[in-house]
């Protein structure tokens, strides 16, 4: 195996917090847990157990809804001024600011992502969610309504924006830190109380956010946080009669399984599930930078991420040269532990995901498909998968049908555009594309051609808090982001006055 470097020494402040005890977030105060079961903590870098957090009860979780339902019906969220809550969410995001190096050390050691990574997009990407949606506070207006079929005068009509209530939040373990705050900021802007699940695998960054949503002096029930399983805790908060509303980000088939435990109680449910996104990239482009953005757009956190690009079609004009220019990419990556300053692709979050991976390749070398680059587990300490390149796929393969999370792309021939569009939209996923071209025409004919949720031009993974995002088919339901984004923390009341 490929020798990799040790972990550094954490530093003093972040041994300290993972070595301090770990609690729950409910009704404004650090409680214990009704129950007695906890889950380790590793560093994927080493594969070293370094601490455990709550495994939170069905207790803990009732008591953790009840704040938040109690802190929702009383309005003491709610019923404040649209300043108030946009000035509140304001001051978390400046306390993250001015916490932002233990941020990043602690989401790279829980992460394994490498920390110049969290430091350069993940802190920064969660403080910019947070302003973005505090000023959504106080532009959630509704609107004045001339009812048909009555006389002109004859009614007053409008309608009014109300926030939904109590609104569980599933965050996913590839982007810890900032899914928090992407589905904390709308809720909290809209008016509603939550209960925040991290994952099991990652809840550091969550818990010390926690001491920072105590900080900034948000009410009593207003953000509750419980750590645990998603088999639990997760499991309970879905469930939970006195839930309105559930985010979640994660894979398809729990997503499937959450909306079809919300059909129950007709929850409102936005779910951000899987990808596999298609690259098209046509003859006409730079193939230097074509195949950098290309590379970037599946290797990028380890390729442990919803949209990554994993299924590039290129025109045969340009496959050989594309595939040596991604496999030049990708041996020049600097694989290393999650805290070394020059690493650029760190492990795996877990031992259970690399063996995921590596299934993955082995299945498509006993497919027949041929590995072009990369291929094989790293070290015999960490969690670590060279980036991968693979060639000579077919559609049926399990590589080129399934969300792999891992840094593999699978690389393949095309000779026309509708052929190519055919093959891109041959997925029961529909999250992201992108297309690589300087013909402007055909750019904006694959756009309107691919069933996707977001199509990118020139560019992979550009994710921006005003802009939608979300999925077709069965990569999700509703949007995160934007405007869309904080409405789907409300609903809409009618009024009409009859004068």
């Amino acid at each position: 195996m490929t020798s990799i470097l040790p972990q550094p020494r954490y530093s003093d402040t972040a041994s300290a917090f993972i070595a301090s005890p770990k609690r729950l977030l409910i009704d404004g105060e650090w409680q214990s847990s009704s129950g007695e079961k906890f889950v380790p903590v590793y560093d994927p870098s080493s594969g070293i157990e370094i601490g455990a957090i709550v495994d939170a009860s069905d207790a803990d979780v009732d008591r953790a809804v009840g704040a938040a339902r109690a802190a929702f019906d009383d309005g003491r969220w709610s019923g404040q001024s649209p300043y108030y809550r946009e000035m509140t969410i304001r001051r978390l995001a400046d306390l993250i600011e001015a916490n932002a190096t233990e941020f990043a050390e602690l989401e790279a050691i829980d992460n394994g992502k490498s920390i110049t990574a969290a430091s350069q997009m993940d802190v920064p990407g969660a403080i910019a969610q947070l302003r973005y949606m505090a000023g959504w506070a106080s532009r959630l207006d509704g609107e004045s309504v001339e009812p048909l079929l009555a006389p002109s005068g004859a009614f007053h009509g409008y309608t009014r924006r109300e926030p939904i209530g109590v609104a569980a939040l599933i965050v996913p373990w590839n982007f810890p830190l900032f899914f928090a705050a992407l589905k904390l900021a709308p809720a909290l802007a809209a008016g509603c109380t939550t209960v925040l699940k991290p994952a099991e695998q990652t809840s550091l960054t969550t818990l010390r956010f926690a001491e920072l949503v105590l900080e900034a002096g948000f009410p009593a029930g207003v953000i509750n946080i419980v750590t645990g399983a998603g088999s639990g805790a997760g499991a309970a908060l879905v469930r939970h009669p006195e839930v309105d509303k559930i985010s979640f980000t994660g894979s398809t088939s729990v997503g499937k399984m959450i909306a079809h435990s919300a059909a129950d109680t007709l929850k409102r449910v936005t779910l951000e599930l899987g990808g596999k996104s298609p690259v098209i990239v046509l003859p006409d482009v730079d193939l230097g930078q074509a195949a950098q953005g290309v590379a970037g757009g599946v290797f990028f956190n380890s390729g442990q991420i919803c949209t990554a690009g994993s299924r590039v079609f290129a025109h045969r004009d340009v496959f050989d040269a594309l595939v040596e220019g991604i496999a030049d990419a990708a041996r020049g990556i600097r694989l290393g532990p999650s805290l070394a300053p020059d690493t650029q692709m760190g492990p795996l979050v877990s031992a259970r995901q690399r063996d995921t991976v590596m299934g993955f390749i082995e299945s498509a070398s006993t497919e027949g498909a041929s590995v072009v680059a990369g291929g094989g587990q790293l070290a015999d300490q960490g969690y670590y998968v060279s980036p991968t390149i693979i060639a000579d796929v077919s559609p049926e393969m399990r590589v080129m049908r399934e969300e792999i999370f891992g840094p593999v792309v699978c690389v393949s021939r095309f000779d026309d555009l509708d052929a190519v569009v055919k093959s891109a939209n041959a997925t029961r996923y529909g999250l992201a594309a992108s297309v690589w071209t300087r013909d402007i025409s055909s750019m904006h004919r694959l756009v309107r051609s691919i069933k996707a949720g977001t199509v990118w031009g020139n560019c992979h993974n550009a994710i921006d808090p005003a802009v939608p995002f979300g999925g077709y088919k069965e990569s999700g339901l509703g949007r995160e982001h934007g405007r869309e984004g904080v409405l789907a923390y409300t609903e809409t009341k009618s009024v009409l006055v009859a004068l």
